[in-house]
């Protein structure tokens, strides 16, 4: 951490680091309409469900989903209504600079980052 960063500014940019995997968002995106099992999250998302289940834990591990074991399933849901709520706003602030974003050299995905990373390693 910069020694100049506030502690305040670095757990926020924590907290968005948990909506900036395009697996966990989209699992979060699936939550918006309701509680749902692993099995009918994999269907919203089309993750596998490995995939699924270690972002559910990791999501968990952060606080931003809750589950609750009915009989045989466990239904995950958002932790929090605001979550929906950030969720809303990034999509409303997306249809104005939507372009920007999408055009922004800074902004690579993950992946691509890590991958530069490593060749450059």
């Amino acid at each position: 951490m910069d020694t100049h960063t506030p502690p305040r500014t670095a757990l926020t940019a924590r907290l968005f680091r948990g909506f900036s995997d395009t697996s966990r968002l989209s699992i979060l995106e699936a939550l918006r309409d309701g509680p749902l099992s692993v099995g009918a999250i994999v269907e919203k998302t089309g993750l596998s469900q490995s995939n699924v289940s270690n972002h559910l834990r990791c999501l968990s591990d952060c606080g931003l989903i809750l589950s609750t074991s009915q009989g045989r399933y466990t239904l995950y849901r958002l932790s929090d209504p605001r979550v929906a709520s950030l969720l809303g706003l990034a999509e409303a602030l997306l249809r104005d600079v939507a372009r920007g974003v999408y055009e922004c050299t800074r902004y690579e995905p993950a992946e691509t980052a890590r991958e530069e990373g490593a060749a450059h390693d």
